[in-house]
């Protein structure tokens, strides 16, 4: 799970990586192919390393390729994932009464790294790349959920021009106009 939030792989990124995949040390970071057998790097965070640097050290299962391999060395299949991580939000909803209300899928990870970047004021631009987005528009939904982003661009703005709102009241010579028609 802590390779599904902090990368923002997909689903099927995660269930098709290889232990080969995995670079650690200077330059650390995980190769996947997203949609279209597209290759992307993904840089991991020093925690990531840690972790994944202890989870490879383990002897492999299985014919040793699976970075996430089931009991008997197969790779992991989304239904299995998705089992897991229904077994996980129940055990965290027993400390965090909200989670029980909340249907968290296997794309949330994906989508809280997203966030998580974004709320680090990341480029959306860089945003897309990290995810593998073909397009800027499959981006576009983070923007739109991020308030605070919004709120930076208003404050940005000074529709009154340094003057306090008021009450409008018309001048003499519009008066005088209006009186005229």
């Amino acid at each position: 799970m802590l390779t599904a939030v902090q990368t923002g792989m997909r689903l099927s990124e995660l269930v098709g990586l290889d232990r080969s995949a995995v670079t650690i040390g200077t330059g650390a970071h995980i190769r996947c192919f997203g949609k279209g057998r597209k290759e992307r790097t993904t840089p991991t965070t020093r925690m990531l390393n840690v972790t994944l640097k202890a989870w490879l050290d383990e002897p492999p299962v299985g014919n040793g390729n699976a970075l996430f391999p089931t009991v008997h060395g197969g790779r992991m299949s989304p239904d299995a994932v998705q089992y897991l991580l229904a077994k996980y939000v129940l055990t965290a909803s027993k400390g965090c009464s909200s989670l029980r209300s909340k249907r968290i899928s296997p794309h949330v990870p994906r989508h809280s790294a997203a966030m998580e970047l974004l709320d680090a004021g990341v480029d959306s631009t860089v945003i897309s790349l990290w995810l593998g987005h073909e397009s800027m528009r499959s981006t576009q939904p983070y923007l739109h959920a991020n308030l605070a982003i919004k709120e930076a661009a208003l404050a940005k703005i000074d529709p009154f021009n340094g003057q306090s709102p008021g009450r409008f009241r018309a001048g003499d010579e519009l008066l005088a106009f209006l009186d005229k028609l």
